[in-house]
């Protein structure tokens, strides 16, 4: 299994699976929600290329190691809902472990952002993955933000990643 997966986790609501190419369609009103990408510059605008783009770099980070999202399935109805992960990235020169996240629209406001952000941390620091995480949130994106906040993390710096202003909210085991 590729590493910092959460494959097979549980949370109170969600389990935790790999992403697999069959999710795309159930993935894609992700991208055709422009609320979705409305803070983060340079992504593409069709959202059947959006949408590969990420899967693509999913899987990239499967087979290189450099961890990566989790499908995130209500695990009463076995509904996608969103994808969140541990993700190695590289942020000013340093590499750091990551924790990203992201939901459908039609799930926004249920709390399954944060569900799924702290069982990746908590699961992250039990297997002492890392004594330091991070999420990397364009400086607009109040919604993640307070996700962060809520996750235990504090604002560490603001730093340019990916052509984008962003804060580097960061917690410590």
């Amino acid at each position: 299994m590729p590493a910092y997966l959460l494959t097979n986790e549980e949370s109170e609501r969600l389990l935790f699976k790999k992403v697999q190419p069959a999710d795309f369609d159930n993935w894609l009103p992700f991208h055709k929600e422009p609320l979705s990408s409305q803070y983060w510059l340079g992504l593409p605008t069709d959202p059947k290329v959006a949408c590969q783009q990420q899967f693509d770099s999913i899987f990239q980070r499967y087979s290189e190691n450099l961890g990566g999202m989790n499908a995130l399935f209500l695990k009463k109805t076995n509904t996608l809902v969103g994808l969140c992960g541990l993700l190695v990235q590289q942020v000013d020169g340093r590499q750091e472990l990551e924790i990203g996240y992201s939901i459908l629209p039609k799930f926004w406001r249920h709390g399954f952002a944060f569900e799924a952000a702290e069982k990746c941390k908590i699961v992250a620091f039990e297997k002492q993955w890392s004594n330091s995480l991070i999420s990397i949130i364009q400086v607009d994106n109040i919604p993640s933000q307070k996700t962060a906040l809520k996750n235990g993390m504090f604002l560490d710096f603001t730093t340019t990643y990916h052509n984008n202003e962003v804060y580097i909210f960061r917690i410590h085991s």
